[in-house]
């Protein structure tokens, strides 16, 4: 139980009730072999912990039930280690300080930085991700990525995403091709990372906590250098590009489910599920949140379905699936 937070010499008290609930308070540190105040130790902190209550007013003590006993541990760890974790992601004040440490000699960059080289670039991506600590927005039209870039990125994401850092992610379905591409994308949703997939688009863009932004020079040749924008209206423009492709993009589950290319020969568990929400919810937002989607992939997933059914609306559709046996 030491993982929970409760000593061996607590732990061996408890079970002691557990087995002899009717041992006195009084005589448990000679059953125990314990040293007095050893004893009043561990039952004072059993009870802070809400393994022994109270039992008489002779000061006897009753064991808490083992199943609510640990439940009431987990939560009482889970909160605590969430305060940690709170702690652990507001660290990056620490950051600051210690940078005005350097005085005139490091100022804070303001405005727009031009980087030179792909050399300079990683690793200012690198920096920029490694202090992330809310949210990193990202627009990548690459087709595939190499097992260097892979690896080169693994790490970095998948920190952020333990931290807690939101991410989110649009990238090309041609990239969905690529085995090793679509595994690591998946692989970071499995993490929590937010992917969706579009078409076609030649914007490459990267924003870091909404306060810095990274775009190429020239799209088309992303080692000719980068601008690095911080804190400006600028930033704030790129964002709305960025949102708008967001919006216009689909999740990643959708083109998982259709292998990219619309429904597929057979329904998926998926389009089950949209199929089964349509029938028992009645906004678009409502199945959405349901299933854990955009609206606008929701949408999509119904209106493939009635493409695929022939239905002219969705009660329509709702009694061909009943009747097709799909539901």
């Amino acid at each position: 139980m030491a993982v929970l937070g409760v000593s061996s010499s607590e732990e061996e008290m408890y079970r002691h009730f557990l087995r002899h609930p009717d041992t006195s308070v009084d005589d448990i540190h000679l059953r125990l072999h314990m040293d007095t105040d050893l004893a009043r130790v561990c039952l004072d902190r059993l009870q802070e912990l809400g393994l022994l209550s109270p039992a008489g007013a002779d000061g006897s003590v009753c064991p808490t039930d083992p199943e609510v006993a640990l439940a009431r541990l987990v939560d009482l760890r889970l909160q605590a280690l969430h305060l940690e974790f709170q702690r652990l992601t507001r660290s990056r004040h620490m950051v600051d300080g210690l940078r005005a440490e350097l005085g005139s000699r490091s100022p804070c960059p303001q405005g727009i930085e031009q980087l030179e080289g792909l050399a300079e670039i990683r690793d200012r991506i690198d920096c920029l991700a490694f202090f992330a600590r809310d949210e990193i927005l990202s627009v990548e039209p690459y087709t595939r990525l190499s097992p260097e870039n892979i690896e080169r990125s693994r790490p970095l994401d998948l920190r952020c995403l333990r931290r807690g850092v939101r991410i989110r992610n649009v990238v090309l379905r041609k990239a969905l091709q690529d085995r090793p591409t679509a595994d690591y994308l998946r692989e970071l949703a499995s993490h929590g990372a937010v992917i969706r997939v579009v078409e076609d688009t030649s914007e490459r863009i990267l924003v870091y906590d909404r306060s810095a932004a990274l775009v190429p020079l020239d799209p088309q040749n992303t080692s000719r250098g980068a601008l690095l924008a911080h804190k400006s209206g600028i930033v704030v423009n790129i964002i709305a590009l960025f949102e708008k492709i967001w919006a216009e993009a689909e999740d990643l589950a959708y083109w998982e489910a259709t292998d990219g290319t619309g429904p597929a020969s057979g329904l998926s568990e998926t389009e089950q599920q949209v199929l089964v929400l349509m029938c028992s919810v009645g906004k678009d937002e409502a199945g959405a949140r349901e299933l854990g989607v955009s609206v606008r992939t929701y949408r999509r997933y119904v209106a493939d379905l009635m493409e695929r059914l022939g239905a002219v609306n969705r009660a329509h559709a709702a009694l061909l699936a009943r009747e097709r046996g799909w539901i």
